[in-house]
């Protein structure tokens, strides 16, 4: 059985992401990821901006890239983990202190977000169904979170 910093994501794309969740990197953003997966608020929720070579973004209930959940913004927990393949992180406005529900996993070395984002989590397995993602920004069909659960 996987542990409890563990989250799977099923995808639209074929098949489950495993991701180890990093709590000794940002202890407030997997509380936040966690609680909102084990309360079914990514169940449905689409991959809104999936960029080849990049990243992929998703989180946003609204499917534009706009929303988030109902709950405060968090604060920054920069780390000096770095941006590469499989790296889970979150996505935020301008303002340092704006993430809330919406993260984005890395395509390829995307060291020039280090220290600007906060590292979360990486992927363990389904790296490929992360990559079969339709592109776009947004894709005119976007792959989406089929379930997301917490072990």
């Amino acid at each position: 059985m996987a542990d409890a910093n563990t989250l799977t994501l099923s995808l639209s794309s074929g098949g489950d992401v495993v991701i180890k969740l990093r709590p000794d990197l940002a202890p407030g953003h997997v509380e936040r990821i966690a609680g909102l997966a084990r309360d079914g608020f990514y169940d449905g929720v689409v991959f809104h901006r999936v960029i080849p070579g990049f990243m992929a973004q998703g989180g946003d209930p609204t499917g534009t890239g706009m929303g988030g959940s109902d709950l405060p913004d968090l604060k920054a927990e920069f780390n000096s983990e770095p941006h590469v393949r499989g790296v889970c992180s979150m996505a935020r406005a301008q303002n340092p202190n704006s993430a809330n529900s919406q993260f984005f996993i890395c395509f390829d070395d995307a060291t020039f977000l280090d220290r600007q984002y906060t590292v979360w989590g990486q992927v363990e397995s389904g790296m490929e169904h992360v990559d079969a993602l339709p592109v776009g920004e947004p894709p005119r069909e976007p792959g989406k979170i089929l379930k997301a659960t917490v072990a």
